[in-house]
């Protein structure tokens, strides 16, 4: 088993840029803001542009000769939340709040008032049934959006117009403008846009390398070909960048590689409830049968009580122990681990905590390569 890291809430983490922004533009902030040494390279400014690369962690960046013009602006790197997925670290940065006090806590993620798990991506359940939850008031309130806007300030966030008004969007973005570019369309002109007016946050969201990762791998053409797309984005919105205007990036995890033979798939016992994901499984269930089904696998078990601070400080959401399992099943580096509700085999993965998928990087503009 390779090192699990516990993620920084208190400075080095994804919340705490997302809390520092809010407090440059708003003046405060429901989370501490960044480490001095990691605040310092971003500029003061009336506008920040934060570019979130959906699935390129910082390992990506230093290692990858596609993303060598991203390396020259990469200013440092921070820890994403727990569990490392897009659904739990977009609500982090939406809310300015850890998982344990926002309270969406994994992908697919179980709720008291729903029978089977819940996918947090597009709120139906594992059979593809709508479930009915209140999206728009999921989160807590207010969410950073609104507080910005309490203070006189916007958040504006630009992307691909497939997700614009669906579910994850009404759960992460009451209170903000959204806008919606098509395929094949770029999104930088839009961002510029609307970064030309002082007093915004504008979240650029571009999913491209997390798409040809899962698919296809981080060596794959189609991965390259991503790295191109997102770092000509970046390139555009820097160069066309305002003077009132400072442009931040950084992702919501990183993503490792898993080979065929590594890809398991589970015959649990039925009295075990799995959920989660496929790197880090969320267990249900009478503990010692968890613990002693886990010892059989290429996995570490870790009972609750071992695990909660993996979500963050408190005060802890309302319903968050509701909705924490007994405890988790923690794939070893580089192995997936597929159980009934949760079987598309993939290439690329994310969730776990190796360094791989929790490390993101901070990028801040500097004027060019």
């Amino acid at each position: 088993m390779g090192t699990m890291w516990s993620p920084d809430y208190v400075g080095g983490g994804l919340v705490n840029l997302s809390a520092e922004l809010e407090q440059r533009l708003g003046g405060g902030s429901a989370s501490p803001g960044l480490t001095s040494e990691l605040a310092a390279p971003i500029p003061n400014a009336e506008t920040y542009v934060l570019v979130l690369f959906d699935g390129l962690g910082d390992r990506q960046i230093a290692s990858h000769a596609a993303a060598a013009d991203l390396k020259e602006h990469r200013a440092g790197a921070l820890d994403a939340p727990f569990s490392t997925q897009t659904s739990v670290a977009t609500a982090t940065l939406a809310t300015g709040l850890p998982p344990s006090r926002h309270g969406l806590d994994s992908y697919l993620m179980r709720l008291p008032e729903c029978d089977t798990p819940v996918s947090t991506l597009w709120w139906s359940d594992v059979d593809g049934t709508t479930v009915d939850v209140d999206l728009e008031d999921f989160l807590p309130a207010p969410n950073m959006a609104e507080r910005l806007a309490s203070r006189g300030a916007e958040a504006v966030v630009v992307e691909p117009a497939i997700y614009l008004g669906g579910p994850l969007d009404r759960v992460l973005y009451r209170g903000a403008q959204t806008r919606g570019v098509e395929q094949g369309s770029s999104l930088a002109e839009t961002v510029l846009e609307e970064a030309s007016r002082p007093g915004r946050l504008v979240i650029c969201y571009l999913p491209h390398v997390d798409v040809a990762g899962h698919a296809e791998g981080t060596g794959s053409g189609a991965y390259v070909e991503a790295l191109r797309t997102v770092t000509s984005e970046w390139q555009t919105i820097g160069e066309g960048l305002p003077s009132h205007a400072a442009l931040i990036g950084t992702a919501d995890h990183g993503m490792v590689d898993v080979a065929p033979d590594d890809r398991i798939d589970l015959d649990p016992p039925s009295s075990l409830i799995l959920y989660g994901d496929d790197r880090v499984i969320y267990v249900d269930g009478e503990p010692g049968l968890a613990a002693e089904y886990a010892a059989g696998l290429p996995a570490t078990w870790l009972p609750i009580d071992e695990a909660r601070h993996l979500w963050g400080p408190g005060p802890f959401h309302p319903q968050l122990e509701s909705r924490l399992p007994e405890g988790l099943i923690v794939a070893e580096d580089n192995v997936a681990l597929h159980y009934p509700g949760n079987q598309i085999h993939l290439v690329g993965y994310h969730g776990g905590l190796s360094e791989d998928e929790l490390r993101i990087p901070l990028l801040v503009w500097n004027g060019g390569v």
